[in-house]
Formats: C-alpha cells, structure tokens, sequence
C-alpha cells in the first residue's frame, strides 16, 4: 500500500481498539450509578463486568479465524455495528437482566475488534514500519485508560450513566466513515468456518473463561466452579483434536511451531499475569489498605500510562529497527525491579515516597515491553494468518490475567493486608523476571534492516 492508505488503515487500527479499550475503562466508574438506578447489588455489578468478559472470551478465536478467512474490513464492520447496536441497547437497558444481556452482546462484537484491527496493521506493515505502526496503536490506544474513566466519570456525575454508554459513538461513526471503499483481498475459494470446531471453541473457552471469572466470587467448592473449570477443559481438548483433521482449522496448531509465536505466547503468558495480579493489588490496597478514595487510588497509576503514551510509539520504531529481544528482556526486568519497590510502603502510608516512585519504573518497563512483544508474536506468522495469531495473544493474555485474579487469595494469605501486599509484589517480581528470561532465551531477531529500509 501507499504512505496515505497505511496511515488510513493505522487510524482505523487504533479507533476500532480504541471503542474496546474505551468501553472497558468507562463501566467500573458506572457501576454504582447502576446499581443505584436499576437495582441488583453486586450480583449485578459483577455481571455487568463478567458478562462483557465472558462472551469476548469465548469468541475471540473463532473471530480471529473469521477474520483471515472472511476478510479484516468485514469483520471490522460487523463488530463496530455489533458493539455500536450493544451500547445503544445499555444505554435504553430497563432492568438487570436486559443490561447485561446487552454487555453479553457487546462482548460478542468485542471479539471482532482488537484481534482484527491489530490483524490488519500486520497485513499491511513489513518490517520496521510494522513495529513503528504497532508502537503508535499501543500508544494512542492507551489513551482510552485515560479518558474513559474522566469523561465517564464526567457523564455520570453530571447527566446519567446512560450517556457514559453512548461515548463510543463517536469513534465506531469516524471508523466506519474511514472504512468506506476499502475492500479487502479477494476471498480464498476454500474460505469456511468449521461449525463444529466452532462451537466446542466456544462452549470449551467460554466455560472455563466463566470458572476463572466466578471462582473468586462462589469459591472452589461450589459445584459451578469445577464442573465449568473440567467441561470447558474437556471441550476445549476436543476442540484441539478437531483441529488436526479440519479442513478449514480455526486454530491452525502448526503456529506453535513457529519459535517466535510460541516464546512470545508463554512470555505473554507471564507478564499479563503479573499485570493483572498487580493493577488488582495495588487499587483494593490503596483503598482499604492505605485509606485512599476511589478516585484517588485510580488515578495512581497515572504515571504508568502518561509513560505508556508518551514512549510506547517510539520504543516500537526502536524495536523495529534493533529488534524485539533486547526489549522484551529488559522490560519485564524494569518492571520486575518497580513492583519490588512497593516493598517500600508501610503502615505510615506516602504515595509520593512509597508508590510513585514503582509507578514511574513500572511504566518505563511496561512501554518498553508492550509494543515489542506484540510486534514479534504477530510478525512470527505470516499476515495471511495474523488474525488468529493476535486472537491468541488476546486470548493467552486475557486467560493469565483470570487465573492470576483467581490466585489472589493464595498469593496473599487470604487478606490483603500490608504483609499480603508484599508478598503479592514479590510474586509479581517473580513472574515478570521469569518473562524477561523466557524472552531472552526464546525470542530470535531477524536480520536487521539495512539503513535505507529503517528510514523508509
């Protein structure tokens, strides 16, 4: 493609995720509005949030696999009408049940968005270019962290929560204008989905995706846990065996032959983990630990995104140029030494001595992380299949961020008290360190470009 159409195609990327990641931040500033309008307590909280997670979950491969095979303009279409439809539907939700009925639909047509659009900048970047494009949508796509919770929050405190729905408006309408004419590739003869394979990916993943999101709330001896946890586990096994005998594979097994995919997925692997086990320690702790508002213990990560946005576009041009290795080594080694800084906060609680000073190493780490991991899994696999290789960089990141929520109480002794929190950020420690040697040892760097292609 031309320099006008890759940037056209580079905005479409980052507003289509932008919808996603906008959504996500917006509902945990609605959730007592919510509650206070419609009613349901927690029970409803959660399954405002759950909801949403688990349809998203059990989809994302199956869309991904739609994408390579249908087309990435398609999919993007369907899902930004699908999400546009679902956040229209909340916004008019009468009741409980209606609502997260609705945030189900809307993470059915979540599914489509991220894996597609990050699948359509690798379908249409090589080389440095791609790890350039990967580093701006990191970057700008970050920026949803920030003004989902101020303009939702804005919404919610002065008009309703309703409205708050109602933002992405804007960004599906910009996106589906910039889509107009583009036409994707023409489809292959033999293009199909697998009926059967897709619905033992989706009942399989769904399943254990709902174990993992419920466990912390029913326990492990409530009969829902492990009877979804070992059928989904037995349906998704199935589902892997479909896929050595499907004509039309969604999941085609021979990307984890690739050394590349498969290091970058177990390093995805460790550090989602650990961000997850992190972003949920440090906001309940600095609420009913340290004493802090809500809105103050949101905003204390702050730092950490303001370095996202600010580094991440001109790490992934860095990496682009050097290579993915030296970075996805380095970054989780950073962020391992930020989470051991925690170790400062004591009893005589100060953000500014204790916290931020982890906030500013762990958002070095992240930005120098994220975009480099991401440009190395996808470019491992050729950009025919790059939709269902980032559905399974979704899936391995959101899967590890689950199990590490559901561990918490193991990590921490059962109490999130200042010794839990200590040793919740030894463990994060831990696994972001495990994820810089799993890169180091695993990830190979192709022959750098020569001057000439690095500036074009």
């Amino acid at each position: 493609m031309t320099g006008p159409s890759q940037t056209r195609v580079l905005w479409i990327a980052i507003l289509a995720s932008f919808v996603a990641f906008l959504d996500g931040t917006v509902v945990n500033v609605a959730l007592p509005a919510i509650d206070r309008e419609l009613g349901g307590g927690l029970a409803t909280q959660q399954w405002v949030v759950d909801g949403y997670l688990v349809t998203l979950g059990a989809l994302i491969l199956v869309a991904g696999s739609v994408s390579d095979a249908f087309g990435r303009a398609l999919v993007l279409r369907i899902g930004l009408i699908g999400f546009g439809v679902a956040s229209l539907a909340i916004a008019l939700a009468p009741d409980p049940l209606l609502l997260v009925i609705a945030r189900m639909l809307q993470g059915a047509a979540g599914a489509f968005l991220v894996p597609s659009s990050l699948a359509l900048i690798t379908s249409t970047f090589e080389g440095p270019a791609q790890s350039r494009a990967i580093g701006t949508w990191t970057s700008l796509t970050t920026g949803a962290m920030i003004a989902g919770p101020l303009i939702g929050g804005a919404l919610v405190d002065l008009a309703s929560w309703r409205l708050a729905f109602l933002i992405n408006v804007v960004p599906i309408g910009v996106t589906l204008w910039l889509l107009r004419g583009m036409a994707d590739p023409p489809r292959r003869a033999d293009a199909r989905i697998d009926v059967l394979g897709a619905a033992l990916c989706v009942l399989g993943f769904g399943a254990l995706v709902f174990g993992l999101i419920e466990q912390p709330n029913l326990g492990w001896t409530h009969p829902a846990i492990p009877g979804s946890l070992a059928g989904g586990a037995i349906l998704f096994a199935l589902f892997l065996l479909r896929q050595r005998t499907a004509r039309s594979p969604i999941l085609p097994l021979d990307v984890f032959r690739v050394r590349n995919f498969w290091t970058g997925n177990v390093a995805t692997a460790l550090i989602y983990g650990a961000l997850s086990l992190n972003g949920f320690v440090v906001a309940v702790y600095l609420q009913e630990g340290a004493g802090l508002p809500a809105t103050l213990a949101g905003l204390a990560s702050l730092p950490t995104t303001i370095l996202m946005i600010l580094l991440s576009s001109r790490i992934g041009a860095l990496s682009g140029r050097w290579g993915a290795r030296i970075f996805m080594t380095v970054g989780p080694i950073v962020m391992a030494a930020g989470s051991l800084l925690l170790l400062a906060v004591a009893p005589d609680f100060d953000y500014w001595w204790q916290v931020l000073p982890s906030m500013i190493v762990f958002g070095l780490g992240l930005s120098i992380t994220v975009s480099p991991l991401t440009a190395a899994i996808l470019g491992a696999i050729e950009p025919a299949r790059s939709g269902i290789a980032s559905a399974v960089n979704n899936a391995v990141s959101r899967v590890a961020g689950l199990v590490a929520v559901a561990a918490i109480g193991t990590i921490v002794g059962g109490t999130l008290d200042l010794d839990g929190f200590h040793r919740a950020a030894v463990v994060v420690a831990a696994l972001m360190a495990a994820g810089g040697i799993v890169s180091w040892l695993g990830i190979r760097d192709a022959a750098r470009p020569s001057p000439a292609e690095t500036r074009g």
